[in-house]
């Protein structure tokens, strides 16, 4: 009997010590990708700028209120009105008293004045100003209603399709939710356009009042100033969404977008925030495959004055992988065997962009030189020459 009770916890020990150095070997063996990197939020994100690649989600098409983020659709359209030409920053807005009584954030602007396009926007884009949001709804749209009938016509266009909105400055409303996933695409829309980035790095400045008065404008978004490649962003907290930041940092050729929505505090959004921008720059990269500058094919021409034409691809192109990975990408140029007369950026062809046989970009080739066509004059030079 005690031979077999001496087995039986022998037996015991080593299952146990098995199972034991099972779960350090295991443990050893998460990634960073696996560790959850919004323990507080209801929803998290971190894409990849270029390629709209996700590389950690939690929750993304979750349904929310997401607060002051809605003034992103608000700055997206003050943008593109701007671009239209249907606004100009310098053009005058007379407020109204029912933008100038918006409670929450605001810059405190007087009612029945003018203030600048350019002054209402930075206001929105750096202190979440609810009032000056309200002003530019009104100016570009007539009212607030029209301008939310707007915001969710543009949200369906760019395939928002877990958004609802009910307003233009995210004040508390029972019909009105996005998502994470939503949040990353409308910022990089508001991204492309270069005058966002004037205001939305900036973490001091003011905005004069016709009065003279001036109210201090402190951006919203910490991690301007605190972390680094950050240089633009909308935060957002109200009792029923929590504290929520959608925020976008680059550094070099690696550009990401975060998202988190629901931090049970304002410091757990920055810092998960940050965790995310960690962990995209600790484990990917963007290599460079096709530059722009270098290179560069020559196509003989026909019968003229130019021996060769130099073609060029039009952009550069950047493929985001996971560091340390191998991937091998093959160009192919598909090129005429000659050419004629062309003018610098003419379309001479493409440049296709494969990774194991799939096509994954497919780039415009450009002529990087004019080239003249010969005339009856240069022929008898020519023929003069060989003579």
């Amino acid at each position: 009997m005690k031979k077999i009770l001496y087995t039986l916890w022998s037996v015991i020990i080593i299952l146990s010590l098995t199972i034991y150095c099972s779960v350090i070997q295991n443990n050893n063996k998460i990634s960073y990708a696996e560790i959850d990197l919004s323990p507080t939020s209801k929803s998290a994100l971190l894409m990849e700028y270029n390629t709209g690649s996700i590389v950690y989600e939690h929750d993304i098409d979750k349904r929310l209120p997401i607060a002051s983020m809605v003034k992103m659709m608000t700055i997206y359209l003050t943008l593109k009105n701007i671009a239209d030409e249907n606004l100009s920053y310098s053009q005058k807005i007379t407020t109204t008293e029912n933008a100038s009584g918006m409670g929450g954030s605001q810059v405190f602007i007087d009612p029945y004045v003018s203030y600048s396009v350019e002054d209402l926007l930075k206001s929105v884009i750096m202190a979440s100003a609810n009032d000056a949001s309200v002003a530019l709804a009104e100016a570009i749209s007539g009212s607030e209603e029209a301008f939310v009938n707007e915001m969710n016509n543009v949200a369906k266009e760019l395939g928002m399709n877990n958004t609802l909105y009910a307003n233009c400055t995210g004040l508390p409303s029972p019909q009105q939710y996005s998502c994470a996933r939503d949040c990353a695409v409308l910022l990089k829309k508001v991204i492309e356009y270069e005058d966002y980035h004037k205001y939305s790095n900036v973490w001091i400045d003011e905005l004069v009042h016709p009065s003279g008065r001036k109210t201090e404008l402190v951006n919203t978004n910490k991690l301007v100033k605190y972390y680094k490649g950050c240089d633009c962003g909308k935060t957002g907290s109200t009792s029923e969404a929590g504290y929520c930041l959608t925020a976008s940092a680059k550094r070099d050729n690696l550009r990401f977008i975060s998202v988190v929505i629901g931090a049970k505090t304002g410091k757990d959004r920055f810092k998960e925030s940050t965790d995310l921008f960690n962990y995209g720059y600790a484990n990917f990269e963007n290599k460079q495959i096709v530059s722009k500058d270098k290179d560069v094919e020559q196509i003989p021409t026909n019968n003229c004055r130019q021996e060769f034409c130099e073609v060029i691809p039009s952009e550069d192109f950047f493929a985001f992988d996971r560091k340390g990975n191998k991937s091998s990408y093959d160009l192919n140029y598909d090129i005429p065997s000659s050419i004629g007369e062309t003018k610098k950026g003419d379309t001479v062809g493409e440049l296709i962009i494969t990774k194991d046989g799939n096509v994954i970009k497919v780039i415009t080739l450009i002529s990087n030189n004019d080239i003249q066509k010969c005339t009856i004059f240069d022929n008898f030079k020519k023929i003069v020459s060989e003579w």
